[in-house]
């Protein structure tokens, strides 16, 4: 694509950000490189990155998207929302130290695992929102983090299968054993720090790395509290309003 539209479009996406507004844009991004462009344009003027989240694609690099600092809250916080809000519980790998080679020789130097709630939602347009590439421009639909207990005493070990709970209101998202997307928690972890960079200003302590949805994504209304558990974790919460 040509970079006046990658422009026009981190324009677009910044405006979008700031009003709450959403993007009437047909696809203009036709690359994972594209894609990254726009993110990196669109968050140097939103300000600090809090963390980024990584999934595995078919073929090439992962897709990764940043997390906006502002956007990250702890357990317990209201969470205002637009019109409706998805929500994925995850396990997270917060950076304890900076960021060296070879961290995954002794992953429980560098990181400590802890529960978080992923909040989606995206600036696009319903139509563009569909479109892989846009959606990665988009921060990979990344509306925000919630962060809940560590995983305390962790030895670094691998997370693979997990019991966890996930209630939204009424609704019971998840009661059971699940596992990360695509691999195993540390497998996504690793993918991220191999491929990041300095995309966004790359990987920096106090920084959250999130691995991917353990219940799927589901989309919720406000007035609505939401519960999340697992196995080792503890409880994390938050509340839609």
């Amino acid at each position: 694509m040509t970079t006046d539209l990658l422009d026009g479009l981190a324009r677009a996406l910044i405006q979008a950000h700031q009003s709450g507004t959403r993007v009437q844009s047909p696809p203009c991004v036709g690359t994972l490189a594209d894609a990254l462009t726009v993110q990196a344009q669109v968050q140097r003027a939103l300000g600090p990155v809090g963390g980024f989240k990584v999934g595995p694609r078919p073929e090439g690099p992962p897709a990764m998207a940043p997390i906006r600092a502002d956007q990250v809250r702890a357990s317990g916080a209201a969470v205002p929302v637009r019109d409706r809000l998805g929500i994925e519980l995850e396990i997270g790998f917060e950076l304890l130290t900076p960021p060296v080679s070879g961290m995954a020789k002794h992953p429980q130097t560098h990181f400590r695992p802890r529960i978080v709630i992923e909040l989606v939602d995206t600036r696009l347009d319903v139509a563009s929102a569909q479109d892989p590439f846009m959606k990665l421009a988009d921060m990979q639909i990344n509306a925000g983090l919630i962060l809940g207990p560590a995983l305390m005493d962790w030895d670094g070990r691998d997370i693979g299968p997990v019991d966890a709970r996930l209630q939204v209101g009424d609704t019971l998202v998840q009661d059971g054993s699940t596992h990360v997307p695509g691999g195993t928690a540390l497998s996504n972890l690793w993918l991220l720090c191999d491929n990041i960079g300095d995309h966004c200003g790359g990987l920096a302590q106090g920084q959250t790395v999130i691995t991917g949805s353990l219940t799927g994504l589901h989309y919720f209304a406000a007035g609505q509290g939401v519960r999340g558990q697992i196995a080792g974790f503890g409880d994390i919460s938050c509340d839609l309003v």
